[in-house]
Order: structure tokens, then sequence, then C-alpha cells
């Protein structure tokens, strides 16, 4: 069976194995992506697109990785929009967070209101249920604004300039292992055929977990989401985040609405009394809303590992790399994760310490 041969064989054509292949492109290899399905279908088509870089949700040994992110952002967003053509809506009308618990009072003074909440968002004046969350804090933090992007125009512009710059990309093909001499990567086999390389890597997100040896221990954790329309624009101009809820708005007008966080394997349906009961939380805090269209519900599956932290870098078998378990931040580590793993796989010293998402760990 002939072999076609690339440098640099990407697993999973998500937005972060996209951006990969888009950075080790620049670097002059060869890329072959190879996703089960459509590019960017899963995972990163079902996310919210929230940056959100807050010492109160991150988890700290992530803190300094997603903070060198958030600042890549805004040249992240323009290279891609200047490649494709195509505008990812990078917004960053900041975030306003009712906390899910009592906080230290160095935060509240590190994150006041600029304004009185109801000048920031009218529409949250006539909130049914205010008085069940802590007072409101303001992100932007003193350094750095919350941003928020629409994943699916971030995703499509990814593709198009991966293809742009010469990316071979493979879909609806299945990678099912390894192929290994003497202990080294030689290529991957797939549900039709082989293609061959000295360097692969995982980027299959929820179903990272299903070839080679070892298998690490990902898992798909489901999010039910919706959006809605209401006929008038800008009913909210910031993310607004809550315990039960948060809503993302959209240049377009729209607005997202979520989400869950279930063990339901890779059941991708949704139900219609969550769906219900998310509608009616954002109702509650944007009365507003119940006049609103719905346009669309879903669900994806986020990639999980057992400490919730990704895992990225070199594993124990020459030639195989990984970057997998994003979980909820895979679109906002999309840029250092790029980065990175480029340097990793060319050689380079990452700029950032990874060690703490060694795959060695597992």
């Amino acid at each position: 069976m002939s072999v076609k041969t690339s440098d640099v064989i990407v697993v999973g054509g998500g937005i972060i194995g996209l951006t990969l292949s888009i950075a080790l492109r620049k670097r002059g290899l060869r890329v072959l992506v190879v996703e089960r399905g459509e590019p960017g279908r899963e995972a990163s088509y079902a996310a919210a697109g929230m940056l959100a870089d807050c010492t109160l949700e991150t988890p700290p040994a992530l803190q300094l990785l997603a903070t060198a992110s958030a600042r890549m952002y805004p040249e992240f967003a323009h290279e891609l929009q200047d490649e494709s053509g195509m505008n990812v809506d990078l917004r960053d009308d900041g975030t306003i967070l009712f906390p899910h618990a009592s906080v230290p009072p160095q935060f509240y003074a590190e994150h006041q209101l600029p304004a009185p909440l109801t000048e920031l968002e009218p529409a949250l004046a006539d909130a049914k249920t205010p008085a069940v969350y802590l007072p409101a804090v303001y992100l932007p933090a003193v350094y750095l604004k919350e941003r928020s992007v629409d994943p699916r125009a971030l995703v499509a512009a990814a593709l198009k300039a991966a293809k742009h710059r010469g990316v071979d990309i493979s879909s609806g093909t299945t990678v099912t292992d390894l192929l290994l001499s003497d202990g080294r990567v030689t290529g991957v086999r797939t549900d039709r055929t082989q293609y061959g390389t000295s360097c692969v890597v995982n980027c299959a997100g929820a179903w990272a977990g299903s070839f080679s040896t070892p298998r690490f221990p990902t898992r798909p954790v489901k999010g039910q989401m919706l959006s809605v329309a209401c006929a008038q624009r800008d009913v909210i101009r910031h993310v607004i985040r809550a315990p039960e809820v948060y809503m993302v708005p959209r240049s377009d007008g729209r607005i997202l609405i979520g989400s869950t966080l279930e063990e339901a394997g890779y059941d991708k349906r949704t139900d219609a009394e969550t769906i219900h009961r998310l509608h009616q939380a954002a109702i509650h805090l944007v009365p507003a809303l119940e006049q609103a269209r719905i346009l669309e519900d879903w669900a994806g599956l986020r990639p999980g590992t057992p400490d919730d932290l990704p895992m990225l870098g070199a594993t124990t078998t020459p030639g195989y790399f990984v970057a997998i378990g994003h979980f909820r931040d895979g679109i906002l580590l999309t840029p250092v994760t790029a980065h990175v793993m480029a340097q990793a796989i060319t050689g380079e010293r990452p700029d950032h310490d990874i060690s703490a998402f060694s795959p060695a760990r597992f």
C-alpha cells in the first residue's frame, strides 16, 4: 500500500488542530490534518466563545497560560481575519459577573463596576432575581479586558487560512492507530488508508483516547446551549455570567445562553426541560429575553481530563505529541496552545512553562 508522507500529521480538525497546523506551516513544515468528521464541527462549533480570564473561575495552575493566551487574542484574531477575509466577531465590551460564592474584598476592589449596573446594562434593571446573587463585579481586570469571539466564525476562518497556507486536510477519516517502528512514530492508520510521518500530534478532543498507546484519560463532558434573537438589537452589550446561566451577545444580534456540565458519554442530544431551564434563568436576569425568538439549541462535547487541565507536549513515544483536554477553555487557549506546541514540536524551548500539563502525569 502506498503511504502519503507529511512532516507532521495533526489528528483532529477542531480549532486547536487547525491553528496548530497553521503555526507549523509558518515554520515550513508539510502538515496533514486528519479529521473524523467535518473540521470544526464538534466542541469548537458548540462553544460560546467567552475568553474568560478570571482568577475566580480559572484553575490556578492554568492562570498564567490563560492570561498569556487572552493577551494574544487581538493579534491572533486580526491575523486570521486578514488571511481569511472573514470576521470572527471579537468583542471587547467586557463581562459583568455575579459571583457564585463569597470572594475576597480585594477582588471587589479591583473589579468595581465603572458605573451603576443599570447604566452598564439597562436590561438588568428589571431583573426578577438579582437578590439571590452577590453584588456584580466588572471584568476587565486592571490590566486586561475580557473578550468574546464567535467560535463558529473563528473555526471557519482558521479552516480557510489553513487551506490557503497549503495544509492538507482529510475529512471523514478516523485515525485508528499509530504506526510505529522500533518504538518511534512512522505514521497513522485510518479506517481508509495509511499516512506516513515522523511526527503525530493528537488534537482529537473528546475522542483523543480512542487510539494509540498509551490511551490518555480524556472524556466527553456534555454542554447544552441555545441561542435567541430579539426584535431589538443590542439588548445586552456585555457578557453576563451568573451561577445558573451565562449570556454572550453577538454583533449580529444573537444572544447565546448556556450551559450545562453533564457526564453523558457521547450523547449530544438536547433535552427540552434543560433548554427551558436555561432560557428561564436568562429571562430572570434579562426579562426582555421573554420576547426573544429561540433560534437554535444544541449540545457539544468538551474534552475533559481527570484534573480538568489540558495535556500539552511530548509523550513517551518518540515523535508523538498531544494537545488535548482543554475542557471549558479550548477557545481561550487556542493561540497559546498553537504557539507553544509548534515550538515543542520543532525542538524550540516553549516561551511558556507547560510542565504542569505534561501528559506524563497520567
